[in-house]
């Protein structure tokens, strides 16, 4: 086995060995957790961050954290969140940031009226600090990771790297839920989103970082995958990835996944040549026949069930009045409060409050979309604004990204499902940023 082999192999077996210990002895769950903190830091400042070793390691809290929630080993919940930008502005002290960047300082403005209004505006009983980081440590997070990669120059390879150490933990993840659910006949019963198969955590959260490890492992298994040995490899963890996933019951994740592969392999066929279609050919032929198998594997497992779930089917076969298991109704509520208070909203985590005063339904939002606009107004419209059109205009001037446009559909599909509780969202958003150059000028090589 050649040594490169070796070195993809140990690190995936060291992420399956985290996985297991983390179900079967717990404290080391926590032990993991703090010492991501510890050795990225540590090995930063070794590296002063000279090919933005920064990167891997926020990518790594990121693929991290719902394995690290599920299993309480992360020091403070939203900690991936901060996670990520202290990793960032450590970033900026070594590398700085670009000067361009300042649609998202102004995108970081934007979010002060909000805030000034929320202090006044929330209940008195509402503990207003953790309201607003609830809220805003998402935006914060995209804002900050986005200042510090706005159009910043980094190999292909480099940015295969980071995707793999975000995919790494998600390892860990799939094989902490095998161990959680052996006997899945026993608690698959229906087809709503299944905590059980989720690792007692919540199944949205799963199903979003499981469908970002899907399309990691495929585009691994597609673009680079050098030997054989890693060609299956790849192919194992994309497939048994996409399983757990489906079997989270939680469609938008796996949805959101699935699109991303699409959008990579439409990217790459029409970039390629005469030559390089026709091995696009097989290669779609490849994936399709694979998620199909997959597809028909999770339904014998689940008794048809999964089949019913993506139809909007209730166990016997019933249509479910609401597609979006009552998210819509949510938006609607936001939408009005947007149109109510349509110039700074009624400030930060305010919604939530209006909304169980007028409704009853005492829920946070799903859709962050809708939330900016009713918690921050037109304030919140001219910040939308910003997220959608820079990387529009980036993708205009390097059509040969070919990233861009997987990560931003990433973002906008997970925020209109999840939100941004999790800070995968905001990282992979960052990601879309880069000026990523199959190679460097000459004159920077010598």
């Amino acid at each position: 086995m050649k040594k490169e082999d070796l070195t993809y192999l140990y690190l995936i077996l060291f992420h399956v060995l985290i996985g297991g210990l983390g179900y079967l002895l717990p404290f080391t769950s926590k032990i993991y957790g703090y010492s991501i903190f510890v050795f990225w830091t540590i090995y930063i400042i070794a590296k002063q961050n000279r090919n933005n070793e920064v990167l891997l390691a926020a990518a790594y809290i990121a693929g991290s954290e719902v394995f690290l929630r599920m299993t309480g080993g992360n020091p403070l919940y939203e900690i991936s969140k901060y996670g990520v930008i202290y990793f960032m502005l450590i970033g900026m002290y070594y590398s700085g940031f670009s000067r361009g960047a300042v649609p998202y300082w102004i995108f970081i403005v934007l979010l002060i009226p909000s805030v000034i209004i929320s202090t006044i505006a929330l209940n008195f009983d509402t503990n207003i600090r953790k309201a607003i980081a609830f809220n805003l440590s998402g935006p914060v997070c995209l804002a900050l990771a986005s200042i510090y990669t706005y159009k910043r120059k980094i190999l292909l390879k480099d940015m295969s790297k980071i995707l793999l150490s975000m995919g790494l933990p998600i390892v860990s993840c799939v094989v902490y839920l095998k161990f959680y659910t052996p006997n899945l006949q026993e608690v698959i019963t229906g087809t709503e989103s299944n905590f059980t198969t989720s690792g007692g955590f919540g199944p949205n959260q799963v199903a979003t970082v499981l469908g970002l490890g899907m399309f990691i492992f495929f585009y691994r298994f597609m673009l680079e995958s050098k030997t054989k040995f890693q060609i299956a490899v790849n192919l194992i963890l994309a497939l048994n990835i996409t399983y757990r996933g489906m079997l989270t019951f939680s469609r938008g994740g796996m949805i959101t996944g699935f699109v991303m592969i699409v959008i990579l392999l439409t990217f790459l066929y029409f970039k390629s040549n005469q030559g390089g279609k026709l091995k696009m050919n097989f290669i779609i032929v490849f994936v399709a026949l694979a998620m199909i198998g997959t597809w028909t594997y999770t339904s014998l497992q689940t008794g048809g069930l999964i089949d019913k779930r993506y139809s909007n089917q209730d166990a016997a076969g019933r249509v479910k009045k609401s597609q979006f298991t009552g998210r819509e109704q949510i938006a609607e509520n936001e939408i009005n409060t947007f149109l109510k208070n349509p110039i700074f909203g009624v400030g930060v985590g305010k919604g939530s409050e209006e909304r169980e005063a007028e409704t009853g339904i005492k829920a946070a939002s799903h859709n962050e979309i809708t939330r900016l606009l009713a918690e921050h107004g037109m304030m919140g419209v001219v910040a939308l604004l910003i997220l959608f059109l820079t990387p529009v205009l980036i993708f205009l001037e390097n059509k040969f990204n070919l990233f861009l446009l997987c990560f931003v559909f990433f973002w906008f599909l997970t925020i209109n499902h999840a939100a941004m509780r999790i800070a995968a969202p905001a990282f992979v958003y960052a990601l879309s940023l880069l000026n990523i150059q199959l190679s460097l000028p000459k004159s920077k090589e010598n």
